[in-house]
């Protein structure tokens, strides 16, 4: 099952089940430089500059993810390279799986910005940068 939850959701359901997973699906360059999530473990989905897949994802899942019952929540920019994730695990046999909505930036502004509206980090959610 996928569940499609707002950051603040996610945020209280990682609260309420301690052994959930958060993993951060973004590049390394957005991952290391726009920032992450705290203690989100980082396995890009695709990665620059080609935007190939992750040939490993779903082994490095597994490695990451010892229970695949337990909650594995997944984040991306804006929620879209998430849900393929999300998809792709599910097919592997993850019971439980949640796509975090708008991601860490949330959706692009009047202005073609991004931070502004929605997401993980709008959310003033626990985040950091490298």
């Amino acid at each position: 099952m996928i569940e499609n939850l707002t950051p603040h959701q996610s945020w209280a359901l990682m609260q309420a089940n301690p052994d959930a997973v958060l993993i951060d699906v973004r590049t390394k360059v957005e991952h290391d430089f726009v920032g992450h999530p705290l203690n989100a473990v980082h396995i890009p989905w695709k990665e620059a500059p080609d935007w190939q897949l992750n040939p490993e994802f779903i082994a490095q899942v597994k490695r990451a993810v010892k229970d695949s019952s337990v909650p594995v929540l997944l984040l991306c920019r804006s929620g879209a390279r998430s849900l393929a994730a999300a998809e792709a695990l599910q097919q592997a046999g993850f019971k439980h799986l949640v796509n975090i909505l708008d991601g860490f930036e949330g959706d692009v502004d009047k202005h073609k910005h991004r931070g502004n509206l929605g997401g993980w980090r709008f959310s003033q959610l626990p985040w950091e940068q490298s």
